[in-house]
């Protein structure tokens, strides 16, 4: 049934989630922080100032949300390639689809996972921007208490439009990238199984590892682009569009920031996209 494609895409999306996030609070702080000289010494004053918690500052409402846009991704995808091969999930590794089909799935489920995703990839970076440890008597509050009262205080401060800064650099980053993503995992799937079986879980393990680590190189750059736009206004500049963003990033430190987080993108890539096709393959397969 194609909703049980949306269902499996949340409960995947939420284990990655859960084994990511630690990995997502380092990369973001490093894009769009300049105090720390790398990936070590950013978790280590994480750790040192926040203490463990500090590495899941926001995961809360991702839990909630963005899981849910996860399945939007997997959902929109499965369904995308049922129409443009009418073939179910159960029926594809008999007639596998072409890649272009892979592509052009994979690309829509990445735009309308886009759309939904914004406002609440906006909260989540701010809240893993707040550096300062648990709240003690007598020291000032950070800027945001929690999720809902973080989304409060964009509304009222930038009104509706700042839920969604950065956007379009976050549309520009998932529509293709995820295309990429879909077709890496096809490839390496039918390079490892034999013609008309189901792939192992060894095999679903290693391409959603790679696909993974593929699809965050392609994205990085804008991945850059799209969290320094969420923070204008904030501790840095504020960017008059995309275009600026970039020229501003650029001249100011050097191409080598659009590969800000590129280590530890791909570092937590393999084992979050592992763990989600290993599970949405699962469930799909139990539920078939």
């Amino acid at each position: 049934m194609p909703a049980e494609e949306f269902v499996a895409g949340w409960i995947s999306g939420a284990l990655g989630l859960v084994l990511g996030h630690p990995f997502d609070t380092v990369k973001v702080r490093l894009q769009t922080q300049t105090t720390y000289r790398g990936i070590v010494d950013c978790m280590v004053k994480t750790y040192r100032h926040e203490s463990l918690l500090g590495f899941f500052k926001g995961m809360s409402f991702p839990i909630a949300s963005i899981s849910v846009v996860n399945s939007v991704l997997f959902g929109v995808y499965s369904n995308a390639l049922l129409a443009l091969t009418a073939t179910s999930h159960q029926e594809r590794r008999a007639q596998p689809p072409s890649y272009t089909h892979v592509f052009i799935a994979g690309c829509t489920g990445g735009f309308l996972q886009a759309y939904c995703l914004a406002p609440f990839d906006l909260i989540k970076v701010r809240l893993q921007n707040q550096t300062e440890p648990r709240e003690k008597p007598g020291s000032p509050p950070p800027r945001y208490r929690g999720p809902v009262h973080c989304a409060a205080s964009i509304l009222q401060a930038e009104g509706p439009q700042g839920l969604f800064r950065g956007a379009w650099a976050l549309t520009l980053r998932d529509t293709p990238t995820l295309g990429i993503y879909f077709v890496t995992y096809e490839w390496l799937c039918r390079q490892l199984t034999p013609e008309g079986q189901n792939p192992s879980s060894g095999t679903v393990l290693v391409a959603g590892g790679f696909a993974g680590i593929i699809s965050w190189v392609a994205a990085t750059p804008l991945d850059v682009i799209k969290s320094r736009m969420q923070m204008a206004g904030l501790k840095q500049r504020a960017y008059l569009g995309l275009l600026d963003c970039i020229v501003s990033s650029a001249r100011q430190e050097g191409l080598g920031v659009f590969f800000r987080g590129l280590t530890i993108n791909s570092a937590r890539a393999f084992p979050v996209n592992a763990i989600t096709f290993l599970s949405y393959e699962y469930l799909l397969l139990s539920w078939g």
